[in-house]
């Protein structure tokens, strides 16, 4: 609700909360919403707290405190509630009917006030508290038993209509109690009198614009992102943080849309070092102010970046604006992105009958997720931090609204960011660290590798046109470095050793084309991947993943994933990755292991590179960081 009213001053949203559902975590941390509901340039939500006293087999909390407690409850959130109870319903619909038209009074007399005189100060926007008992006008009683005002009106409260006469008798009183010979003619249509009541056009809620948000949707004005290009003299030669690039394209975009792109994190906007983006816009705050706030808070009233410790509530409020018909970007750490899991899967859900079944629905903005701070790179927070396995979860959705993008660097990112702002009616995921990491690609060849989503790099590869012994594939950062690390190992230590290398952007070019639209033909995957020979793949997540998304391919059982698996500490990067055998001497070792030929004459390499094992994590041990000549290593020229 609160997502559909930013940026649209004239919109009022009511929305309705069961008594239930106010229980839930999420929903609680929702109210404090109107702290950052501007009255100036956004519109106004109208929440209605339904308490009708019960779930689904239990009272519900805050039916039961008292009217004071409750009053004082959305008080201290910073409502001005209004109460409307009773169980006469022509009491009941005066009542309520007064209260609304009062609270939207309250409202444009709020908004009136703060846009005369350009004083967005916090106001108290009203609510509505609303009880009415359960099951209202159902059956009293059924079997001896309660129903109205009781929890059983939330089951079946008539359960034996096909069997029961009296059940049957119960149901028939009860429908014929609401006077349907009033309401429709002889052939069950309504009657024109009450048809004439609804409103017309677009003032019909299922009408609203705003309920069918791409009809209000205008594409962003885009920057360039290749002007924000890293330089690339060399592959593997240059360091720089691909989320810092990032943040002066987001902020360039911000600066061209002040009223319909927002920016949403859950307090780590800074921490994912995308801090250039508030040079557009601060962070939005209507709460108080201190003095030291102007040293780096980076807050102000009219801000539009939207930061509050609650991955639920952002989400709430990102979806909300992009079913309104605007665009946003969501970063979160790559740990905690989990806990909007259920929220993801709902929208996904949706879209996909959205897109497939209703025809009328105008397409809408994307959502874009940006997963950083990943589990590669956690030094000092350790293995709380470490879980890739949203990437799983987005897999289990349709293929027709879900994408994943992994990056390997800074211009790829900036491809793929652009091209996933200008979507529609997708879940965009991307995954990308906020670390400074190797440039592989200039902009040019990044816009070709992204477009085509999975390609051999050629400067990486020896097979020179010819069939490899080994295919070695990365997909992530982090996990594309290690990867190169182990073909430069297996390149020094083995000349004639043929090597093809493999990186995948889109993670669905693993499926076939029959499971994905994006899936690669069997050809094509074939060409790539061969058909006997061993594939090492280096993967960011879970390494069932891959197996989940490429089992139907020919060479699958060929077909060996290294990746996360639940193995970590408070360790230094290298240390990490030895644990999970994502590490260059892990890899190489497995292609000494794999490819026939390395046998026995592999075996005085694979020594050594156990030797460099053991001697990597003595080093991270004594120093706490890796060794310099891990934290300093390029792609040799």
């Amino acid at each position: 609700a609160f997502g559909a009213a930013f940026d649209n001053p004239d919109l009022i949203v009511s929305v309705v909360v069961g008594d239930g559902e106010a229980e839930t975590g999420p929903m609680a941390t929702s109210w404090h919403s109107n702290k950052f509901l501007n009255p100036v340039r956004d519109g106004a939500v109208l929440p209605i707290l339904h308490l009708n006293g019960y779930k689904i087999a239990n009272p519900t909390i805050l039916a039961r405190i008292s009217a004071e407690e409750l009053d004082s409850l959305f008080r201290g959130y910073g409502w001005t509630p209004y109460s409307v109870e009773g169980d006469n319903p022509h009491l009941m619909h005066k009542q309520m009917a007064q209260t609304v038209e009062h609270c939207i009074q309250d409202i444009h007399s709020i908004q009136r006030k703060a846009r005369s005189d350009g004083s967005p100060e916090r106001p108290r926007w009203p609510m509505i508290i609303l009880r009415t008992p359960k099951g209202w006008t159902g059956p009293k009683e059924v079997g001896g038993h309660k129903v109205e005002g009781f929890w059983r009106a939330h089951q079946v409260p008539v359960p034996e209509v096909q069997t029961n006469p009296e059940h049957a008798r119960i149901v028939e009183q009860w429908m014929r109690s609401y006077k349907p010979e009033e309401l429709f003619d002889e052939n069950g249509i309504p009657r024109p009198e009450l048809k004439e009541i609804a409103p017309r056009n677009e003032l019909r809620m299922s009408a609203n614009p705003h309920a069918n948000g791409g009809r209000l949707r205008q594409p962003l004005a885009m920057p360039d992102f290749r002007d924000y290009a890293i330089r690339v003299e060399k592959p593997g030669a240059q360091e720089v943080s691909p989320t810092e690039i990032l943040a002066h394209f987001l902020r360039d975009v911000m600066r061209r849309n002040m009223n319909n792109f927002r920016v949403f994190s859950p307090d780590e906007n800074a921490s994912n070092k995308l801090e250039a983006i508030y040079a557009a816009s601060k962070k939005t705050w209507l709460a108080s102010f201190k003095p030291e706030d102007s040293d780096g808070g980076e807050i102000a009233r009219d801000g539009r970046v939207m930061e509050m410790l609650s991955e639920h509530t952002l989400e709430g409020w990102f979806e909300g604006y992009v079913l309104t018909g605007r665009h946003g970007f969501f970063s979160s750490y790559e740990a905690f992105v989990h806990i909007i899991d259920s929220m993801f899967n709902q929208h996904a859900k949706w879209l996909e009958k959205s897109k497939l079944e209703l025809g009328w629905r105008a397409p809408i903005p994307s959502i874009n997720l940006l997963i950083t701070s990943v589990v590669w790179r956690q030094d000092h927070n350790g293995f709380s931090h470490q879980d890739p396995g949203f990437l799983d979860l987005v897999t289990n959705k349709s293929a027709n609204v879900t994408r994943i993008y992994l990056p390997p660097d800074a211009n790829c990112l900036l491809s793929v960011v652009d091209h996933c702002f200008r979507s529609v009616d997708y879940v965009n995921v991307i995954v990308a660290d906020k670390q400074p990491h190797l440039t592989y690609l200039d902009m040019k060849a990044a816009i070709t590798h992204c477009t085509k989503g999975i390609g051999i790099w050629e400067w990486a590869s020896n097979d020179d046109g010819g069939e490899p012994d080994v295919v070695m594939t990365s997909a992530g950062d982090i996990a594309t470095m290690e990867c190169l690390g182990a073909v430069a190992l297996l390149r020094e230590c083995f000349s004639d050793l043929k090597i093809r290398f493999v990186n995948v952007v889109d993670l669905f070019r693993l499926q076939p084309g029959s499971e994905h639209p994006h899936g690669l033909s069997d050809r094509d995957f074939d060409t790539l991947f061969t058909k006997n020979k061993p594939v090492i793949f280096n993967f960011h997540g879970y390494p069932t993943l891959i197996h989940k998304l490429a089992y139907r391919r020919a060479n699958h059982e060929n077909l060996h994933v290294h990746g996360y698996r639940e193995k970590g500490n408070i360790n230094t990067p290298l240390e990490l990755a030895i644990r999970n055998q994502v590490d260059r001497f892990s890899l190489a070792i497995d292609v000494i292991d794999r490819v026939p030929r390395l046998g026995t004459r592999g075996a005085h390499e694979k020594e050594r590179l156990k030797n460099q094992i053991v001697e990597s994590i003595n080093y991270a041990y004594a120093e706490g960081i890796d060794s310099p000549e891990i934290r300093e290593w390029k792609w040799p020229s």
